[in-house]
């Protein structure tokens, strides 16, 4: 089996690579979840986008978004997984990509997410924290989620005796 993780701007994916992920993004979001959206809402063009591919067939992917885009922090959005690869960790593996991607990249500035209500302990155990009350989203509730960045931390002054 051969497996590939790629992480790109929007320009170095390849005509397959973008039709697969919208592919996906609509297979899951749309369909599944029964959910009638826009998804191509113009973020894609100025996203870094990971796609995870086994032998050629995409199975994971995400977009992370650059402070001050869709979010005063850096974002991860559009995070999924083909149904028939759920089970295998390829989600918490894709999500901590995008956690050390953003956190590399964008070094003074926290995560933030909307997450699917029902998905909060999973993203708790990858360090987020849930900010605000449940809202409808698409007919899904959600809830924002920030992962504070340790560089970006204010800076306690000593205090003088």
């Amino acid at each position: 089996m051969r497996s590939q993780w790629l992480t790109t701007d929007f320009d170095g994916m390849s005509s397959y690579q973008l039709y697969a992920a919208l592919r996906l993004r609509q297979e899951v979001f749309a369909v599944e979840q029964n959910s009638i959206y826009v998804d191509t809402d113009g973020l894609d063009l100025q996203a870094i986008h990971m796609l995870y591919f086994e032998n050629e067939e995409l199975l994971a992917y995400q977009r992370c978004l650059p402070p001050g885009l869709q979010e005063k922090e850096s974002t991860l959005g559009r995070i999924v997984v083909d149904p028939r690869a759920r089970g295998r960790d390829l989600g918490r593996e894709l999500v901590r990509r995008g956690i050390a991607h953003n956190l590399q990249r964008w070094q003074s500035s926290d995560i933030r997410i909307h997450a699917q209500a029902h998905l909060e302990r999973f993203y708790e155990e990858l360090g987020f924290a849930t900010e605000g009350d449940v809202y409808d989203l698409d007919g899904i509730p959600h809830l924002e989620m920030v992962l504070a960045n340790p560089k970006s931390a204010p800076v306690n002054p000593k205090v003088m005796d």
